[in-house]
């Protein structure tokens, strides 16, 4: 029932799912809570398995009259699975270590060391609010557990701030699809531009990026450039 309910839902709005929205109705069905959890779980491995879908259908499916959870014990169980799929890649980069991660950088085209070693440097410095922030952020709330297990960040802090971090995520959609009801699907749609936004941005900045490199290498490659001071 609640998957003919979710999917009629989603047509009438043009919202395509497909059968990522099916299965994790389905895992859900099966499995309660723990479903949701399972599910956040693999979405932290597997970023291309969107939360922003399966939280609101979450807070959908506890809102429903066969609701086998409450809203609060999705959040629960989805923040635990946050936690335990964010120590997994934290626990990647670790095992791929500084060296070895600044070694393969390197071999990046238009990529100097001494700017991986600025940026390592700001992260060192800034990676803590990185860490709490990004959790908040689509594309960034999984990939930034690799730099803070290459470099080693508090294992315990870490936790900590990607608890909060995911704590207030999950709430925000667990509970607007919750309070949504039929309507859960516009919490996607809405977060779905927001992830637009977010490619737009790191699209503008590797391209600025890249035009830049360019330009100084014609700069330095211009005759008497390396007489000059």
């Amino acid at each position: 029932m609640l998957q003919e309910l979710m999917a009629t839902q989603a047509n009438s709005a043009d919202s395509a799912f497909g059968l990522i929205g099916d299965w994790a109705v389905a895992v859900m069905n099966a499995l309660g809570p723990t479903g949701v959890g399972l599910l956040v779980l693999i979405e932290n491995l597997f970023p291309p398995i969107p939360s922003e879908v399966i939280l609101p259908l979450a807070g959908f499916s506890a809102a429903s009259d066969q609701a086998q959870f409450t809203w609060t014990s999705a959040v629960l169980f989805a923040t635990v699975g946050s936690v335990l799929g964010t120590y997994c890649l934290y626990g990647l980069g670790a095992w791929l270590g500084h060296q070895h991660t600044v070694n393969l950088l390197t071999k990046l085209p238009l990529v100097e060391r001494r700017e991986i070693g600025a940026t390592i440097n700001w992260f060192n410095k800034h990676g803590y609010w990185t860490v709490f922030l990004g959790r908040m952020v689509p594309i960034f709330r999984s990939l930034i557990s690799l730099p803070a297990g290459v470099e080693r960040m508090n294992w315990w802090r870490f936790g900590l701030l990607t608890l909060t971090g995911s704590a207030i995520w999950n709430t925000i959609f667990v509970y607007g699809g919750f309070l949504l009801g039929e309507n859960w699907y516009l919490l996607e749609q809405a977060a779905g531009w927001f992830q637009y936004l977010v490619i737009g941005l790191l699209l503008l900045a590797l391209i600025t990026y890249v035009v830049y490199k360019i330009r100084s290498r014609k700069t330095a490659q211009r005759p008497g450039a390396a007489q000059l001071d």
